[in-house]
């Protein structure tokens, strides 16, 4: 188990402290819960609301596999010395651990790495503000971007924020861990919750802005994509097309030909204007035709295609067909998602019981934290070297990270075929160099250097050897037929270079039924029942559209860390495989394993959820101007009740109760609200302690100050584009309190002469040669 030489103290429950911890024990560590008396409250939880009895609930169980648990306070002597033995602390208590008992820890053990997971960050103007998941969408752009502007924005279902926190803090922990176990320092891994969701649900939009100059966005800014999730004969179909070409052979397909011509049909703008004709004629095609006749179709075409997953019906579908993506919970024995990643060939730790409450009180071993090289105190994978074959988002937001952590990143683009996301531009076609002008580029490729090959050449898959020879990390997301084609497969590779690590990212996985397929975050948000949850429970469902790219990009982080944990022991390379489908189904999995445990389909329920109530948006004065509010403990509950003077709402003391009674709850509120501004809203509650924010667009977040005091948004100098609000680690390290990026997004080729006349055998007069004949370019081909 590779991880076996750490210990890992978890203590504060909810989603995000015990996914993170999950992440760590099923790679082998030892994570060790620290309960309340009674247990951590999640033990107590089903969405559904079934009785459970004696039983832990099912999400409890898919959390907390193979961890031990003791019962007892941080100020007990037994504790303290419980975390002071630790090498990872995570903490997601309310308030934070009481800093004697921090100190005291890190004092006894100076290699302890604290990971602390809260709504805004420990530090920054927000810091105390009362937040919950739902008004952390509404802060960071998520719900004001999505759904039809004829109804309210909505939320995106699933408490996706949770989730994306713990896969950040994961890695965040691993890598802080890696240096400790070079310096001997230990460090504070300070996370966002709200960062992790601008990361994940806003998609750069402020970047955007930025690059275009439209920085005062109109109202509303919501839409749904189009196509999206469309009703078929006997129920829905999801598709997605990102690139023109699949957009193009979607018109084809449905029987409109007549279009590929029509540059506002074929331009999201101009086809939102026009989105009743153009669903009057995608229905017109769909509705005639069956999900899996649909699916058949646009798969041949190779146009992105998937049904649409709820849980029970996740584990059927053909796309988990010939993978090991599911497994048995060993306590429940229900059915819940296998672990995200593989690394082939290395032995996997057997998922072990869930604990009882306490079951190792007084049981757990003395240990001694890692021990260290005594080298100097650097970031985490500085002097490492990573080739970078990515593109799009899942995978460049990926190797992005492994930037800011400190390693050598060196992209390389085809010359046939630059990443995709440079022609998501600011700037139209006509413009010079417009193809530097794109947002997401931008946001997910600093701090890295870019090179130009012509990799259907013998010369360009030679030139890629040489610098593959030499390095530690290979990683890529295309579809494995593309790497395979090129030559560059791990058989080749690993022979060239025995202690590489390969990191490959296919939508569906190597092997499979839809070993070959497109996927895209959209699809993958549709297949595992996120989009199922999303919407309001009248509508078609809708996609939450932005998480599963980072969401497969953090655990394809985590996946590679932990292969380096294993080479710095062994010395020996690893083919790694992390799907972005399965990172999105660990996400999704509360349906799964609450429908497979208890036979409960969770509902889409609009702005509403199980986790508080009343929980909602409401207008407030202005055009287009919402406030959110979420009420998850009876305290809020209180404070909400006296602020609006409704002395009459005190019987509705349980969370059950005021979701039975939501309609007459959300007209007091909405009562309340219309006559002020959000601001004025917003100002109250937070001042009650009511969770509450306004919903912002996702192009405002810019100057948001939380996000420029922790240097989330840092701005950088481009050669082309001027400065950009480039977007970094939702995570601050204590370590390296500095700007974590040091360089813009690359222009195409950049580094061409600087990287390649280091490579032995590539003299000056040979790049004169790739350059003169297209082997290596500045530009795309054709502009």
């Amino acid at each position: 188990m590779i991880l076996q030489h750490l210990r890992v103290v978890e203590i504060g429950g909810g989603i995000s402290g015990p996914y993170a911890g999950k992440l760590l024990a099923d790679a082998g560590a030892d994570v060790i819960k620290v309960e309340p008396v009674g247990g951590e409250p999640l033990r107590r939880w089903s969405a559904s609301g079934a009785e459970l009895g004696d039983r832990d609930g099912p999400l409890f169980q898919f959390l907390n596999t193979s961890k031990r648990s003791v019962i007892g306070d941080p100020s007990d002597p037994g504790i303290s010395d419980l975390l002071a033995s630790a090498d990872i602390l995570i903490d997601t208590t309310d308030q934070g651990l009481p800093s004697a008992v921090i100190d005291a820890a890190r004092t006894a053990n100076p290699a302890l790495v604290l990971v602390t997971i809260s709504p805004w960050g420990r530090t920054g103007p927000y810091a105390q503000r009362p937040a919950t998941e739902f008004t952390l969408q509404a802060e960071c752009g998520g719900i004001g971007k999505r759904g039809n502007p004829e109804r309210p924005p909505v939320q995106a279902g699933g408490a996706i924020g949770e989730w994306t926190a713990a896969i950040y803090a994961g890695v965040g922990a691993l890598a802080a861990a890696r240096a400790a176990g070079r310096s001997g320092q230990g460090d504070h891994v300070d996370v966002s919750m709200f960062e992790t969701m601008v990361m994940t649900m806003n998609t750069y939009a402020w970047i955007a802005a930025e690059l275009s100059g439209d920085t005062n966005p109109e109202r509303p800014g919501r839409n749904v994509e189009l196509p999206s999730i469309e009703p078929t004969a006997d129920g829905h179909v999801g598709f997605c097309t990102v690139a023109r070409q699949q957009f193009l052979d979607f018109l084809v397909m449905i029987g409109r030909s007549d279009w590929l011509e029509d540059e506002e049909m074929c331009g999201y703008g101009g086809r939102w204007k026009r989105r009743d004709e153009f669903r009057a004629a995608m229905h017109a095609w769909t509705s005639q035709r069956t999900t899996a006749e649909v699916i058949a179709e646009a798969s041949a075409r190779r146009i992105p295609v998937a049904p649409i997953g709820n849980g029970a019906t996740v584990p059927t579908l053909e796309a988990f067909s010939g993978r090991d993506a599911f497994t048995t919970n060993p306590s429940g024995g229900f059915t819940q998602p296998a672990v995200p990643y593989q690394l082939h060939g290395a032995a996997t730790r057997p998922f072990e019981p869930v604990p009882a409450a306490g079951e190792h009180t007084g049981q757990i071993e003395a240990h001694t934290p890692q021990p260290n090289r005594g080298e100097p105190n650097a970031l985490p994978l500085a002097g490492l070297r990573v080739i970078d074959f990515t593109a799009w988002w899942a995978g460049p937001i990926a190797s992005h990270s492994l930037a800011l952590l400190g390693a050598d990143v060196v992209k390389i683009e085809s010359v046939q075929r630059a990443d995709g996301m440079r022609f998501a531009s600011a700037r139209p076609p006509s413009a010079d160099q417009w193809w530097e002008w794109g947002m997401v580029f931008h946001g997910a490729n600093t701090n890295k250097r870019d090179i130009t090959l012509d990799l259907r050449s013998p010369e360009g898959v030679a030139v890629a050897e040489r610098l593959i020879a030499d390095a530690d990390v290979v990683i890529e997301n295309f579809t494995p037929r593309v790497m395979d084609g090129f030559g560059l497969t791990w058989e080749r590779l690993s022979e060239l270079n025995p202690k590489l690590i390969m990191t490959r990212m296919p939508a569906f996985g190597l092997s499979g039924a839809w070993r070959n397929n497109t996927g895209f975050a959209q699809t993958m948000e549709q297949l595992t029942g996120m989009a199922n949850i999303t919407g309001y429970p009248d509508e078609d469902p809708q996609i939450p559209r932005g998480p599963c790219d980072p969401l497969a990009g953090m655990h394809a982080v985590f996946a590679t860390l932990t292969a380096l944990e294993e080479r710095d022991r062994t010395g020996q390379g690893r083919l790694v495989e992390v799907t972005m489908v399965a990172a999105a189904l660990n996400a999704a999995a509360e349906q799964l394993v609450e429908y497979s445990a208890l036979g409960r389909q969770l509902p889409r329920e609009g702005n509403g959820g199980p986790r508080a109530a009343p929980q909602g948006v409401y207008p407030a004065a202005g055009h287009e101007r919402w406030v959110a509010v979420a009420v998850a403990d009876d305290h809020q509950w209180k404070a909400l009740c006296d602020l609006l003077h409704r002395p009459d709402w005190a019987d509705y003391d349980t969370i059950d109760k005021r979701r039975a009674a939501a309609d007459s709850i959300d007209a007091g509120i909405a009562e309340w609200v219309a006559p002020q501004t959000d601001a004025e809203a917003v100002a109250q509650l937070l001042d009650a302690g009511v969770p509450a924010s306004r919903v912002v667009l996702p192009a405002e977040i810019g100057n948001h100050p939380q996000l420029r005091t922790r240097s989330f948004i840092e701005p950088i100098d481009h050669p082309v584009c001027g400065e950009v609000s480039a977007a970094s680690l939702p995570f601050r390290f204590e370590s390296s309190p500095g700007p974590w990026t040091k360089t813009p997004a690359p222009l195409l080729g950049q580094h061409n002469r600087e990287v390649l006349a280091r490579q032995k055998g590539l003299t000056a007069e040979l790049l004169v040669v790739l350059e003169s004949n297209g082997g290596i370019r500045t530009r795309p081909p054709g502009l």
